[in-house]
């Protein structure tokens, strides 16, 4: 049987990005860990939909990217304590990967400092 955290392996990358940042998804650290490497994978492949933001909304991506990597990096035992702030911080890191995301539109406010 199947782990219900582990999100179905046939969606796309975005799809399975879009579930795991779900309220109800329990996330685990190997999410956490595909999620960053999503990412950072669209990072260096300079995706198209990322030269559409901003400079302050790149560098809020990146602060977010660079907290949840810090996160794993100092192995915080109340890792399922702190999902929602991950998932928080992961969804500002992907902020404008997502197709069905209008980047201008996002990206209107001004990042958060």
């Amino acid at each position: 049987m199947p782990h219900p955290g582990i999100p179905n392996p046939g969606r796309n990358a975005s799809c399975r990005l879009n579930q795991m940042l779900q309220p109800s998804y329990m996330l685990c650290r190997d999410d956490v860990v595909w999620a960053l490497e999503f990412i950072r994978k669209k990072m260096a492949e300079q995706d198209p939909r990322l030269k559409e933001l901003t400079q302050p909304r790149l560098l809020k991506n990146f602060e977010s990217f660079a907290e949840v990597s810090m996160m794993l990096v100092h192995r915080r035992s109340a890792f399922d304590q702190e999902a929602d702030r991950i998932k928080s911080c992961l969804k500002e890191a992907s902020y404008g990967l997502f197709e069905n995301e209008s980047p201008v539109k996002r990206d209107s406010s001004p990042a958060k400092d």
